[in-house]
């Protein structure tokens, strides 16, 4: 029965925190020119930068969790 909140939480924290991203990213672009098509591509260039080393990093950190936890002994199987 309690097996659906990680994946609940998980999602809703993932929302949460695109969400946040998105508009941190577009304040900060509207505050600027918006008359230069260049600096637009590259603010959608340094984020798109942002999202992959974010993804990145977060699935180095779940590699290591899962080998360190299988170094002592939990079982990490899924379902």
């Amino acid at each position: 029965m309690m097996d659906w909140v990680p994946i609940v939480f998980v999602t809703f924290k993932l929302l949460v925190l695109g969400t946040g991203m998105f508009f941190a990213i577009k304040w900060h672009y509207d505050r600027g020119n918006k008359n230069r098509v260049q600096e637009k591509s590259a603010v959608l260039r340094v984020s798109g930068k942002v999202a992959v080393v974010f993804v990145l990093l977060l699935l180095g950190l779940v590699l290591v969790t899962f080998f360190v936890g299988g170094m002592l002994g939990l079982d990490l199987t899924l379902p």
